[in-house]
């Protein structure tokens, strides 16, 4: 049995869905091939939007300590198994969300395996499907580890689903997880909760900032994470009800759960991606700027292309995908293509650590004449009145005013950083950007950024 459509779109998840709906929405015939029986993508169900269930409480606990001594009496105490139950509540309804919101939209969902036979064809379960454009959109899943026991280590989604958390946790890999979990730890776990981050290279958090992670290390410490470099672990051993982690160096690390937090590996098996003439590297499916494959007919979008691995990225990318489809389609040539000059990035650890734009490292690799402003242990009152010791900031320009990067610690970087993101994809030099910020509503940390840019026009 075959089935012919104008577009195939591989994969539920934000890019996915972005991408049919998008496609659907300009008269196009669109299927939607899944294997999971829990639709709706990682980001949903145990990602992006699942972990702010947590935040929240985390924000919550990890301000009322701060606060104490300065107008709070009793700090708060968290219940992780309420915030589990209550993020639970959330992500039970958006598999039937996602396909009953596809069949609205006469979209059809295909569950199975998609595999290529040929350029323009899959194949889910023995049934033939072909299309003019084929949209791959699979995400990506934990990256295998070449450690001896690494059946021990449970993944991200797995710590999500914990009845509790025991006290001695070690992270392995210095990235987002990682770190966002273990201050997620130590907020809403027991009172003596001890995290240990183990990262094989030099430094955490390599895509960021090296001052500013290097502050966040430093802030991270008194709440009782430890951040270990150069570690190469060798084994990891179950001994009774607990886990030792062995380094290559003879080190010995006891811990009650161990996490995956390397990182994720983009989704690709069982594609058979070279019979479509699909070229892929360990990064994901190569792509251009249109996020078109080596196969003219074939767009990958997400975190199954050797791309940025954000969500709102892969939404950003599957507009594109479409928007080019659409016009191939119709015949009506429109323009569209990515640019990743301006992606901004959020670490939701507390204090956040958001970023956009280049890193101090990147600029000199690059050998870039730039001026900067910089902040630590802000002692501004914004953050005196919430007892955070630990903001800082990184504003980094050109000779000519131009934005380049922006890096903030704060508990609302998220805010911050986008205000910089804008600026950057408006082409907003530093001077105009300070002169239209000064009536931002007074005091907030929005308003601060006046006090940021201030130097890089002085």
């Amino acid at each position: 049995m075959s089935k012919q459509y104008d577009a195939l779109v591989i994969g539920s998840g934000t890019a996915g869905q972005t991408a049919a709906y998008e496609l659907n929405r300009n008269g196009l015939t669109v299927g939607m091939v899944e294997h999971s029986q829990r639709p709706g993508g990682t980001c949903a169900l145990s990602g992006c939007q699942a972990k702010k269930w947590f935040y929240e409480g985390v924000e919550t606990v990890a301000r009322s300590r701060h606060l104490s001594g300065i107008g709070i009496t009793s700090a708060a105490v968290a219940s992780w198994l309420e915030l589990r139950d209550a993020k639970n509540r959330f992500t039970s309804q958006v598999p039937d969300n996602t396909v009953n919101g596809l069949k609205k939209a006469g979209i059809d969902l295909i569950w199975g395996r998609a595999r290529f036979t040929d350029r323009h064809t899959i194949s889910v379960d023995h049934q033939q499907l072909s299309a003019r454009f084929i949209v791959l959109a699979t995400g990506a899943v934990p990256m295998q580890l070449p450690i001896d026991g690494a059946q021990h280590m449970v993944t991200s989604s797995e710590f999500l689903e914990l009845d509790r958390l025991p006290r001695r946790i070690i992270f392995i890999g210095g990235g987002f997880i990682s770190f966002e979990f273990a201050h997620f730890a130590v907020r809403l776990g027991p009172t003596d909760t001890r995290c240990t981050i183990l990262e094989a290279g030099p430094r955490p958090l390599g895509p960021f900032d090296g001052e500013m992670v290097g502050l966040l290390t430093e802030a991270s410490a008194p709440e009782g994470i430890e951040i270990l470099c150069d570690v190469k672990i060798t084994a990891i051993e179950k001994t009774g009800d607990a886990f030792r982690v062995t380094t290559k160096d003879g080190r010995r690390f006891d811990a009650d759960l161990v996490v995956h937090g390397a990182g994720r590996t983009p989704d690709l098996s069982d594609l058979d991606l070279e019979k479509a003439g699909i070229e892929s590297t360990r990064r994901g499916i190569t792509v251009n700027e249109e996020m078109v494959t080596s196969n003219a007919h074939v767009y990958a979008v997400g975190d199954c292309a050797a791309t940025i691995q954000l969500a709102r990225v892969a939404d950003a990318e599957a507009q594109v995908a479409a928007t080019g489809i659409v016009s191939r389609h119709t015949g009506d040539r429109h323009e569209s293509s990515m640019d990743y000059t301006a992606v901004p990035s959020v670490l939701f650890t507390y204090p956040q650590y958001g970023m956009v734009g280049a890193t101090e490292e990147a600029l000199k690799e690059a050998g870039m004449v730039y001026k900067k402003s910089v902040g630590k242990n802000l002692t501004w009152p914004t953050y005196r009145r919430v007892g955070m010791k630990s903001a800082a900031y990184k504003v980094l320009a050109d000779e000519k005013g131009t934005l380049l990067g922006a890096h903030v610690l704060s508990d609302n970087a998220t805010g911050l950083i986008n205000t910089c993101t804008l600026a950057m994809v408006n082409r907003i030099p530093v001077e105009a950007l300070y002169r239209q910020s000064i009536m931002t509503p007074y005091p907030s940390r929005e308003s601060d950024i006046i006090y940021m840019l201030k130097p890089l026009i002085a």
